[in-house]
C-alpha cells in the first residue's frame, strides 16, 4: 500500500495474497530444480545485496560497533532470558514472544527437517548440521545486527520515532517506515517488499512440497510428488493464510502457532527416535567397527582392542 500510495484495504490484502500464492504455487509446481531452487537462489542474492546496501548506506561504524556489543550482551544474558517469565512486572513479553517462538520452532521443525533431508541427499550429517545450525544462525544474526543497528540509530538520533510508530500502527508499519528512510525511497521500499514476498514464498513452497511428499505413497528417495498434489497443498496453505488474515492478524497467528505446536512436540520425539533407529540400521556395522582402535604397545608391537 505504501509503495503505490494505496489504502490498506482487505481487497488489497487479498490481491497481494493472490500474487504471493501464484509465486510460490508456480515454484512448487515446477519442482525442486526448476522452481524451488531458482526462487531460493534469487532470494539469497537479493537478501545479501539488500543487507550490504543498508550497511553501506547507513551508519556503518555504528552498526558494526552495535553488532559486536549485542553479541556480548546476548551471551551475557542467554541463560537469564531463557528462564525469564517476568513474574513481577508481568509485561506479557514472555507469553507473547518467547513462548510464541518456541511454538513457532516446534511447528516448523518437522517440515524443515524433512525438506532439508530431501535436498541434502549425498551430504554428510556433519555438513547438514553445520549448514543449518552455523550458517543459518549466522544469517539470522546478520539480519538482526544490520537491521537492528540501523533502526536504533534512527531512534537515538531522532530521525524517526520508531517506538511511537510501533505502538500506534504495529510491526509492519514500523518496518516499512525504517526501510523508507533509506536512500532510494520508493525504489528501496519496493525491493524490500519483493524480498519479503520471496522470503514467504520460499517458506511456503517448501512446506507444500513436504506435505505433498508425505501424503504420497511409495515415494522413492529421488522421486517427486505429483504436480497436482503439490499445487493442491499450495492452494490449501493460501486458504489458511486468508483465514488467519480474516480472523485477526498477528495475535491469531501467535495463538494458532502455539496451539499447533502442542501436538507436534511428540512428533519431534518420534522423529528423533526414528533417526537414531535408521542410523543404527544403515551405519551399525560401521559404528561397531569404529569401536576398535589400533594402539601402539611396547616393543613396537600393535594389537587391536575394543575401546
Amino acid at each position: 500500500a505504501r509503495c503505490f500510495s494505496l489504502p490498506d484495504t482487505p481487497l488489497l490484502q487479498l490481491g497481494v495474497l493472490a500474487i504471493w500464492t501464484a509465486v510460490f504455487g508456480t515454484s512448487v509446481y515446477l519442482g525442486l530444480d526448476r522452481g524451488i531452487r531458482v526462487l531460493a537462489n534469487l532470494n539469497a542474492v537479493i537478501a545479501i545485496l539488500f543487507l550490504v546496501f543498508v550497511l553501506v548506506a547507513g551508519p556503518t561504524i555504528f552498526i558494526l560497533n552495535m553488532s559486536t556489543n549485542s553479541i556480548g550482551l546476548m551471551f551475557d544474558n542467554l541463560f537469564r532470558i531463557s528462564f525469564w517469565m517476568d513474574p513481577i512486572v508481568k509485561s506479557g513479553f514472555p507469553e507473547d514472544w518467547t513462548v510464541f517462538y518456541w511454538g513457532w520452532w516446534i511447528a516448523y521443525a518437522p517440515m524443515v527437517g524433512l525438506f532439508v533431508a530431501r535436498i541434502s541427499r549425498g551430504r554428510t550429517i556433519r555438513e547438514v548440521i553445520v549448514g543449518q545450525v552455523i550458517w543459518g544462525s549466522l544469517g539470522c544474526m546478520t539480519f538482526f545486527a544490520i537491521g537492528g543497528g540501523y533502526s536504533l540509530h534512527l531512534e537515538m538520533n531522532g530521525t524517526l520515532d520508531i517506538s511511537s510508530t510501533l505502538n500506534e500502527s504495529g510491526i509492519p508499519a514500523a518496518a516499512f517506515a525504517i526501510v523508507g528512510s533509506l536512500p532510494g525511497g520508493s525504489i528501496t521500499l519496493f525491493i524490500f517488499t519483493i524480498l519479503c514476498l520471496i522470503f514467504l514464498a520460499t517458506t511456503l513452497d517448501s512446506t507444500a512440497y513436504v506435505l505433498a511428499s508425505v501424503s504420497t505413497r511409495n515415494l522413492t528417495g529421488d522421486g517427486q510428488p505429483a504436480r497436482w498434489n503439490r499445487f493442491a497443498w499450495a492452494f490449501a496453505l493460501a486458504i489458511t493464510a486468508v483465514g488467519l488474515i480474516a480472523a485477526g492478524g498477528l495475535s491469531t497467528v501467535q495463538t494458532s502457532t502455539v496451539i499447533a505446536a502442542l501436538p507436534l512436540f511428540p512428533v519431534l520425539v518420534i522423529l528423533q527416535l526414528s533417526l537414531l533407529k535408521w542410523l543404527r540400521r544403515d551405519f551399525g556395522a560401521t559404528l561397531r567397527s569404529a569401536n576398535y582402535a589400533l594402539h601402539h604397545l611396547e616393543n613396537g608391537k600393535t594389537e587391536v582392542r575394543e575401546v
